[in-house]
């Protein structure tokens, strides 16, 4: 038999910091996403997935060239964006010197309108390998805050190909449709949100995804003081292998990823079925 392809993956919840002006959150921010990464690697793991706005998730409220009090387009020159470059240079180093493989979400500034919100594929050398920017966008990342990305992205590691989802991707399965006829073999979902009441549906989504496509979903969340959504990684029966605390503080999982879970009979079946009935 052929040897059994693993990967070990490492899934972070990060504290939720919201104030893309404020230099002190922001490195506080670098800082906690770099202690994870240390963790990762004395764990093992090959590849660490960080939650969307890992660094800052920015407040429409914050951003809002109308003042905290009414939502408006948002004022991206309020933005600290050298102190954030500067963290992410610092992650990317790190990168190289622990050697693991690091998913970042982080904005992406664009010359002359809105900036992107993004995810940043590091490699294990420290180089930026990959970048994907958010399709869906909710009403109100459309309205005041970023430009939506168009394509879909993956990338390859230790024989592993892997899709990238963030925001409210999750909630468009032809989007993790699209990557099964990619050849992912997982998808990783970013997701950041601080109203836990209202959103733990999105985990039964990411499973849901994970069995309809024969997938691994890596589910990376912000942490929550209320619990209730906790990141964790879901093999392909929809399973969750390993999650990190449901309590909502900040934390990592480990799991070990097989290849051999990903059925190829399975997606050759869903092409040859979607091509006969047209979709």
């Amino acid at each position: 038999m052929p040897e059994e392809i693993t990967l070990r993956l490492a899934v972070v919840q990060t504290t939720m910091r919201d104030d893309p002006t404020n230099t002190h959150e922001l490195r506080a921010g670098g800082a906690e996403i770099r202690g994870f990464m240390h963790q990762a690697a004395a764990a093992g793991a090959r590849l660490v997935h960080f939650t969307e706005g890992a660094i800052c998730f920015p407040s429409k409220r914050v951003l809002s060239e109308l003042g905290p009090d009414e939502v408006g387009a948002s004022d991206w020159t309020k933005a600290q964006w050298s102190v954030l470059q500067s963290e992410l240079d610092q992650i990317t180093n790190l990168a190289r010197e622990l050697g693991i493989w690091v998913v970042i979400p982080s904005v992406h500034q664009l010359p002359q309108t809105r900036p992107h919100n993004s995810t940043y594929v590091v490699s294990d050398q420290g180089k930026l390998v990959a970048r994907y920017d958010e399709r869906t966008l909710s009403t109100t990342k459309l309205t005041w805050m970023y430009t939506p990305g168009t394509q879909p992205v993956t990338f390859e590691v230790d024989g592993f190909r892997f899709g990238l989802a963030l925001g409210l991707d999750v909630l468009f399965p032809e989007l993790f449709t699209e990557y099964d006829g990619l050849g992912a073999d997982g998808v990783l979902v970013s997701y950041a949100t601080n109203r836990v009441a209202h959103h733990e549906h999105v985990a039964v989504q990411a499973r849901g995804c994970a069995v309809n496509n024969t997938c691994w979903i890596s589910f990376a969340v912000s942490a929550n003081p209320d619990g209730g959504l906790a990141s964790g990684v879901v093999d392909p029966r929809g399973e969750w292998v390993v999650q990190a605390s449901e309590d909502g503080s900040p934390g990592l999982a480990v799991a070990e990823v097989r290849h051999s879970d990903v059925t190829q009979v399975g997606r050759e079946f869903r092409r040859r079925t979607r091509e006969r009935i047209g979709s």
